[in-house]
């Protein structure tokens, strides 16, 4: 016998070895046993396999994989691994078996594998690389380069400022620090909560961790081996959010075809031949489809190819706007764009394409050499020196220990290039655009006793363009200042306040309006009374989102915006970047305080969007926010017997519960598990997820935290084996 299986009253997985290789074996064993089905989708997309069994609508995220390289990358981090860290590399080894010994009996436990006839396949030592790498690949949002490029080119330069926000589907993770000398047993707490797209079954996996070096409990990302984001060894406690740095370049090419070969032309006027080769994607039901991968010394290609881009891109991408004045990216983001814009230069007939530069590819480095030391840590320093190995996504960590020490940095590797680099496409033909060499690490401390992070603008800044708005975390401050002591107990208080300050333009223009109907004057009336709380249960809050909404979409239909609304026929796994409708809804706040906006009558479409809402028939119109502000979660086949329960929160509340304003109140993007680690005496430590342990129909905890995850509650932690019921030994 090497190893254990325990669960508790929620079906968490706690699992206890005689090593840390042996404990790994156990934990892939068990991710496999509980999530095989998970697996398996995680495999086939980080290896643009997907279609195979899920058809042609996975079609657009295999060409995408299939282009960008990811599963070579993965390959090529997994050899720099073997070479450099051979003990880490021997325990991703022991994850992967422990995946391929569970993943049969997981496949049998779980209908979806027979709904596709999806036969479970096997794991190589390096796709847990390539999950990791499939799951962060676009977490950056290296497309926003590209929506820059449109609002450019249509608009000008300073129009950027008005649109910034931190990705497709705006949302943010929640996490806060909070020192002994602010707490009522004299030791730290953590607590956050990460905000990614809700998938069921979740991204994140309770789990414990038990074997002679170490103790960890945390949450895991099923098919990573270890714990990496967020975890408590008993000593040192650590969590993370989103840094918003930018670290990933898009450049535009100039490719030409010799015969079977493909040349791109370099920064010192040589065409170099790209390596080049076809790969056939095959779909459930359909003919197979070929795709021809491309890669440039600055990166594979990801849009475009040697015939050029799809119809109208190539046009927008090559056309002069030297004649727009540079303007900043953000009106808080620090950063400017290049002046001039860089030419397309004379001669030069060779269509356009567009290349990814992203840091694995390049350094073949993922940071895997972090997870054993996280699981080893003692103390801050430990959790410190683990993190100087991390690569991405770029994270800000806060840790603290039973000592008092306590740590607030940026950890992940941002390369240093010029400004041009990091906001917008910028010439492969053309010198200056190189990478130099990696940012040195931003750290931080606590201001009276506390510090939170909520992808504002912070640590990061120097490395990030866009980040969140300042509502989350200027909220979570002053929360923590309304008490001298606190609790782990108090803090799901903290997770769920449901203020939406960014409600305050919308407001005052609506405060301003005169003239309207009685029922809108109603409305008025009500808005201007309400508490401005996005909780499921109040109807004023209902009715601000259809208000919203009707604003959001006038606005989006405004002729000033016209040029933006058909996005290019870029790959449509980057559209969600250049879709209008959303960037309105979530810049709402800087459309409507901007001085000016084109001439736009905004007074005059808020009136508007009031009299439509007033104007819905009797019945028809808003009820209570959680009728319509409804949780959906990914997932990669539909499940009707699901029934999406109402949410409370909205995108700039501390419940950050994400809809897209104007176009949909349901919420696919949330805290994906909630935590507080407490210092003092771990087994008074919370957590939840939002659905449950196991990702397997019908099991007892496939759902059954979600109650609490709505109600705010979350699940003692509990790490004595004695009060733990045994499984199985492996």
């Amino acid at each position: 016998m090497t190893g254990e299986i325990f669960r508790d009253a929620w079906g968490i997985p706690h699992l206890r070895a005689t090593g840390a290789r042996e404990l790994a074996r156990v934990q892939g064993r068990v991710t496999a046993l509980d999530r095989a089905w998970q697996l398996e989708v995680e495999r086939h997309r980080s290896q643009g396999t997907s279609a195979s069994f899920l058809g042609a609508e996975a079609l657009p995220w295999d060409r995408f994989v299939r282009r960008a390289r990811l599963d070579d990358t993965a390959r090529r981090c997994f050899a720099e691994l073997e070479g450099r860290d051979p003990e880490t590399a021997e325990w991703v080894r022991a994850y992967v078996d422990g995946v391929n010994e569970g993943l049969a009996e997981g496949a049998r436990r779980t209908p979806e594998f027979a709904r596709t006839g999806l036969a479970p396949g096997s794991w190589e030592p390096w796709t847990p690389l390539g999950v990791w790498l499939g799951i962060h690949i676009l977490f950056a949002g290296f497309p926003a380069k590209l929506w820059r490029e449109q609002v450019v080119r249509h608009l000008g330069a300073d129009a950027v400022a008005l649109f910034a926000t931190d990705g497709p589907g705006t949302s943010g993770s929640n996490g806060w620090l909070v020192s002994g000398e602010r707490t009522v047993t004299g030791r730290p707490i953590i607590a956050g909560d990460p905000h990614r797209f809700i998938e069921e079954p979740g991204v994140y996996q309770q789990i414990h961790l038990s074997c002679p070096e170490f103790d960890v409990i945390g949450l895991a990302v099923p098919g990573i081996p270890g714990i990496a984001h967020f975890g408590h060894t008993g000593t040192v406690a650590w969590g993370i959010t989103n840094a918003m740095a930018d670290y990933q370049d898009l450049y535009r090419e100039r490719l030409r075809r010799t015969g079977a070969e493909v040349e791109a032309l370099g920064p010192d006027g040589i065409w170099r031949r790209a390596a080049r080769h076809t790969e056939v994607v095959e779909v459930a039901g359909e003919e197979p489809v070929e795709v021809e991968v491309i890669e440039t010394e600055r990166g594979p290609v990801v849009i475009g190819g040697p015939e050029g881009l799809e119809s109208g891109v190539e046009e927008d991408l090559e056309s002069g706007v030297a004649d727009v004045e540079v303007g900043e990216v953000s009106a808080t983001a620090g950063a400017t764009l290049p002046s001039p814009l860089p030419q397309t230069p004379d001669g030069l007939d060779a269509p356009l394409a567009v290349s990814l530069r992203y840091p694995p590819r390049v350094t073949s480095d993922l940071g895997f050499s972090a997870l054993l030391p996280l699981l080893r840590a003692r103390r801050v320093a430990d959790v410190d020196r683990a993190v100087d190995l991390w690569a991405e996504p770029v994270n800000v960590v806060q840790a603290a220990d039973t000592e008092g020490g306590l740590l607030h940095r940026v950890a992940g590797r941002v390369p240093v290039r010029s400004e041009a680099n990091r906001v917008r496409l910028v010439p492969a033909w053309e010198p200056g655009h190189d990478w130099r060499g990696r940012h040195e690490t931003s750290r931080g401390g606590l201001t009276d006793g506390i510090a939170a992070m909520a992808n504002q603008r912070g640590l990061a800044a120097p490395l990030g363009v866009e980040f969140a708005p300042p509502h989350r975390a200027d909220r979570i401050t002053a929360l923590l200042g309304e008490k001298e002591r606190w609790s782990a107990a108090d803090m799901p208080a903290i997770h769920m306040d449901t203020q939406l300050a960014s409600a305050k333009p919308l407001l005052d223009l609506l405060s301003a309006v005169e003239g309207l109907t009685p029922e809108a004057a109603r409305i008025r009336q009500s808005l201007l009374a309400w508490d401005r709380r996005m909780d499921a249960s109040s109807a004023p809050a209902a009715v601000y989102a259809a208000v919203r909404g009707a604003v959001v979409r006038r606005l989006a239909a405004h002729p000033a915006f016209a040029a933006l609304s058909a996005p290019p026929a870029y790959p449509e796994v980057l559209l969600p970047w250049l879709a209008l409708l959303p960037r309105v809804g979530f810049a709402l706040e800087h459309l409507l305080r901007a001085e000016e906006l084109y001439g736009i009558d905004r007074a005059g479409i808020v009136r508007a969007a009031v009299e439509e809402v007033a104007a819905r028939p009797t019945g028809a119109g808003p009820g209570t926010w959680g009728d319509t502000h409804r949780l959906a979660p990914w997932r990669a086949l539909p499940d009707p017997s699901y029934d999406a329960p109402g949410l409370s929160g909205d995108h700039d509340c501390v419940l950050c519960t994400s809809a897209v304003p104007g176009l949909s109140d349901l919420s696919a993007r949330g805290p994906a598990a909630r935590y507080v680690w407490d210092l003092a005496d771990r087994e008074a430590s919370l957590w939840v997820v939002p659905l449950g342990a196991c990702g397997i129909p019908g099991s007892p905890h496939h759902r059954d935290q979600l109650p609490l995850w709505l109600a705010g509650d979350l699940v003692p932690v509990v790490t004595d084996f004695t009060k733990l019921q045994k499984e199985s030994d492996v």
